[in-house]
């Protein structure tokens, strides 16, 4: 039978179960519950009336979760925290006079915001390094095989396979920094009350600015915080949330160019991404082998390099204290961004490790492009043998005009060498020409930069974390 309802596809498809528990219902508000025994500890810590055995009963109850009773209450109060604060009261009857004591529904909803975001941009970490570290084994395998570059998507000087791998790991290198910075920049957003004073608090205390500033500290520590901000509204600043979806959205970036790269492979039929043995390419085309998996990988960074726009607007758009128009789409536009960079990085793990090259094309698209870019090298050590400079010049215009319409018009191969080898004017011998017209000697130092790479920026950074890598990685469909 089919499905009456919509559901999400970044969680039926792409994101893992792990991204999707850290954005579930049970991971939001048995985190509010954990809140909201922390502040209760906090306060009773700093002298309020509050029991160990109220305390107690609060913890017992954490994952003691009756959402149907939840939205009974939402239906009627229309307020989601008041709903969780009855329902968490119903089975905490001891306890439910002290639930949320000088407390803004923002204390759970930004903190827990903070505390999703830390743990996502985690999860997000140990993907980037998993596919850090795999192209970094492909990059090291193939440094050393010569292949043609590109400018324009127009044929230009060569450059090595791993060459290319490196570029992508550069940047994958360039968004773990960011990552990084947001991850340690995080703080816990605190207990600042209904406009940021903090004055239900100070009154809670009667007007010692102490313990109500002390009472911050003391949650922040409990929910694994060492810092706090310092001021804030009744929310923390929005900027927040754009500065870590600006990491996601450059993770997209990163992988969108990578799976480009990958389907332009494709096409020239240098490189496959994995395909199964029983998968199918097409409907109709029962031949084909659609890259389908990086397909998937740049239409998922569109959405995220899109969506990364929602924070933006939303920061850009509050009203003094706060404002209740960004709930609707932080609900939506932060958990999607989490589900669909942690459905592109699987992706882009599983084609790395699996990406199948071919170095015999390579080597053909080599061989017709390399004769006019060598036509230099040969024009030089002729010279240096003791020829004519002009007419070598000319000789060779004339043969690349020759071979060059012969390509284009009749579709032959390129045969400029076998002209070259032909004229006497040239006075070459098979073997100089060989050596001439080395592959590898029209790649400059790619291959040692590679390796330099790998040794002195990837390899470090990978053995500096290497409890981070993960092995294998799913793909649903």
């Amino acid at each position: 039978m089919g499905k009456e309802v919509y559901e999400n596809p970044l969680c039926e498809r792409y994101a893992s179960r792990e991204m999707q528990r850290i954005f579930s219902d049970d991971f939001k508000f048995s985190t509010w519950r954990r809140l909201w025994v922390a502040l209760a500890e906090s306060e009773r810590e700093l002298g309020i009336g509050i029991s160990e055995e109220q305390i107690a009963e609060l913890k017992a109850n954490i994952y003691n979760i009756d959402y149907d009773k939840a939205a009974a209450y939402e239906r009627e109060l229309r307020h989601d925290v008041m709903a969780h604060i009855r329902a968490y009261g119903d089975c905490c009857p001891g306890a439910a006079g002290i639930i949320h004591l000088g407390a803004t529904s923002s204390y759970v909803g930004d903190n827990t915001d903070i505390i999703r975001m830390r743990e996502g941009l985690r999860r997000i970490r140990v993907l980037l390094l998993s596919a850090i570290r795999a192209a970094a084994d492909f990059a090291d395998k193939y440094k050393k095989l010569p292949c043609l570059a590109y400018t324009h998507f127009q044929p230009a000087q060569p450059t090595t396979v791993g060459k290319r791998a490196a570029i992508w790991i550069e940047e994958l290198l360039l968004d773990l920094e960011q990552l990084d910075f947001q991850l340690n920049s995080l703080k816990f957003f605190g207990c600042k009350g209904t406009t940021g004073t903090g004055a239900s608090f100070m009154e809670l205390f009667d007007g010692d600015l102490e313990k109500t500033l002390r009472l911050e500290q003391l949650i922040a520590e409990k929910m694994g915080f060492d810092s706090v901000y310092p001021v804030s509204g009744q929310t923390y600043s929005r900027k927040i949330d754009y500065g870590v979806l600006s990491v996601l959205s450059g993770i997209a970036q990163s992988a969108s160019k990578f799976a480009t790269d990958i389907r332009l492979l494709s096409h020239l039929k240098e490189a496959d991404e994995p395909f199964e043995d029983k998968q199918v390419g097409s409907s109709a085309m029962a031949y084909k082998r659609n890259p389908m998996r990086s397909e998937r990988i740049c239409s998922l960074a569109r959405y995220v390099i899109c969506d990364s726009l929602n924070p933006a607007m939303t920061a850009a758009t509050q009203w003094f204290e706060r404002t209740l128009d960004d709930s609707a789409n932080r609900r939506i536009s932060i958990a999607e961004a989490f589900l669909a960079v942690d459905g592109i990085l699987s992706l882009y793990i599983n084609v790395i490790s699996g990406l199948q090259v071919y170095p015999k094309v390579i080597e053909r698209h080599l061989a017709d492009e390399l004769p006019f870019m060598a036509t230099e090298n040969i024009l030089m050590y002729c010279v240096k043998k003791g020829g004519d400079r002009q007419k070598l010049h000319e000789a060779i215009r004339r043969h690349s005009v020759e071979a060059g319409k012969a390509v284009k018009l009749q579709g032959a191969r390129n045969a400029l060498l076998e002209m070259i080898l032909g004229d006497p004017v040239f006075g070459l011998t098979e073997a100089e020409l060989s050596e001439l017209t080395d592959a590898g000697k029209f790649t400059g130092f790619a291959a040692e930069q590679t390796e330099l790479f790998l040794r002195k920026c990837v390899m470090p950074l990978l053995e500096a974390n290497p409890g981070s890598v993960e092995g294998d990685i799913s793909i649903r469909v």
